[in-house]
């Protein structure tokens, strides 16, 4: 009897364990544009081949660390654990029950959501979403709590306003600077709505980029391609 996945499989997770890789098809620029826009967050999917690895993985590192919050702030950002529920009990997509709105990892030195450096990480995901070649996901990861509406924890109108000026400044200002024509066609974000989210009690903003250069991604994050989803 195989062991239980370590979160809840949706439908759609079920139905990608039923594939191939081959039979799979990557989400392509212009779908990712679209499920952004729709808010249909819960259609971003993985490789088979990498869900299945996510399934193993996640289950060795709540074996070892207790929670996939306990190690992103021990292992990836080198920040203190969150206080209160952490366990991310989400779907492979981030999908589960909805739990309180994230709060602060650790003390932080400016309560305004990007305003300090030292506030918020940039990194790679581990384990992105299966893309088209040349699309990369990143994770900006912040201390500081984003206000959300407290019926859903979706961003609020300020907050949304906040994220995007950060991330034209961030992305869209940087791809400007080298040459590219249209910067802001090369990015996109998203945050996930609390009920989404499969490391909670940790704020972070998805952000994707296409055809970006590999210097430049290191310069954004200071790491190389995720090591742990190939």
């Amino acid at each position: 009897m195989a062991a239980p996945a370590p979160f809840h499989l949706t439908p759609l997770d079920r139905h990608i364990l039923s594939l191939s890789d081959d039979q799979f098809q990557p989400h392509s620029w212009a779908d990712l544009r679209a499920i952004i826009a729709r808010e249909d967050l819960g259609a971003l999917i993985r490789r088979p081949s990498d869900l299945k690895r996510y399934i193993a993985w996640t289950s060795v590192i709540k074996a070892e660390y207790g929670s996939i919050t306990n190690y992103v702030c021990s292992q990836r950002l080198g920040w203190d654990q969150p206080s209160g529920n952490g366990n991310g009990n989400g779907s492979a997509n981030g999908t589960g029950p909805t739990i309180p709105t994230p709060t602060t990892t650790s003390s932080y030195k400016n309560p305004i959501p990007f305003a300090d450096p030292e506030d918020y990480r940039i990194l790679r995901n581990d384990w992105p979403y299966g893309m088209d070649p040349g699309i990369s996901h990143l994770v900006i990861w912040l201390r500081t709590p984003v206000a959300a509406t407290e019926d859903e924890g979706r961003m609020t109108d300020d907050s949304r306003e906040l994220i995007q000026k950060f991330v034209d400044k961030t992305f869209v200002a940087r791809l400007a600077e080298a040459g590219f024509e249209d910067p802001a066609a090369h990015v996109l974000w998203f945050k996930n709505w609390t009920a989404l989210q499969s490391v909670r009690t940790v704020e972070h903003v998805h952000v994707l980029v296409r055809d970006v250069p590999e210097k430049l991604l290191l310069e954004w994050t200071g790491e190389g391609p995720p090591q742990l989803g190939g």
